[in-house]
């Protein structure tokens, strides 16, 4: 549990609620004000998947905007923001513009008469990321055995109705039923694909993919072998390449939004 949930008990219900649901939602905390503002430091709202208010105040409508980009660039990233709402002028004096991002803070212009400047905190609270493991092979019951801690929602299919949820599909059928497996895999909206087998045997099913009528770029970009290259041999080892993979997988759009 949060800090703004343990200062706020209509927050924490609101924030369960959407937990309850899987779905994503954002925190928003008053950090610091300068001049006449409507709300002080320490005021918490909660956001919508869409950046409106669900729950919580932060003022009147001066920060609304800004407040809204921020917290769907939160939850797109998946990474914290800060954001400093400021006269025009204010900013001038700064030497930065709306839209600016300078040391970690993104700057927006205050167009309200108090002409107050707000400091406001963003953290994103996003669904649990799907593992769907396709297969019977030792290989997928070695994934399901340890992946566990990495915090995945274990699944049998995709989840298609969700395209603001990450999904994982590993294919590790190991010649039983490969193609029917790699065409499930392709139908859904995946975040990654991977799929456990040779270079050699991958190509000659993305040859009948094709012939299928999927699309080239899509039969692409199924990474074939799966796993991170460790020398693994073992089922386990196997496992242990691809759950690596897939923590690298997670953490990329982390660090392109660190820049």
């Amino acid at each position: 549990m949060t800090p703004a949930e343990v200062l706020s008990t209509d927050l924490a219900e609101a924030a369960q609620e959407l937990r309850a649901r899987d779905e994503a939602f954002a925190f928003a905390t008053i950090v610091r004000t300068a001049g006449s503002t409507a709300a002080k430091p320490g005021a918490k709202a909660l956001l919508g998947a869409d950046g409106t208010i669900v729950n919580g105040w932060l003022g009147g409508g001066c920060t609304r905007g800004a407040v809204k980009r921020a917290a769907m660039q939160a939850l797109r990233d998946g990474t914290p923001q800060l954001i400093s709402v400021a006269p025009e002028d204010l900013l001038a004096e700064r030497g930065v513009s709306a839209g600016d991002e300078v040391d970690g803070t993104t700057f927006a212009r205050n167009g309200c008469p108090s002409r107050g400047t707000v400091d406001i905190f963003i953290e994103p609270c996003l669904p649990t990321p799907q593992l769907v493991v396709m297969g019977a092979s030792p290989v997928a019951e070695a994934i399901r055995t340890l992946a566990s801690p990495f915090r995945f929602a274990m699944t049998h299919t995709p989840d298609q109705d969700r395209p603001d949820r990450q999904s994982f599909v590993i294919i590790a059928t190991q010649g039983q039923g490969d193609l029917d497996a790699l065409k499930a895999a392709l139908t859904c909206n995946s975040t990654f694909v991977a799929f456990v087998g040779s270079r050699r045997k991958y190509a000659t099913l993305a040859e009948k993919l094709a012939a299928a009528g999927f699309d080239q770029a899509a039969i692409d970009s199924v990474k074939a072998p799966a796993g991170i290259d460790l020398g693994a041999v073992t089922p386990e080892e196997i496992a242990l390449s691809i759950l690596a993979q897939l923590v690298q997988v997670r953490r990329a759009a982390v660090k392109q939004s660190d820049g």
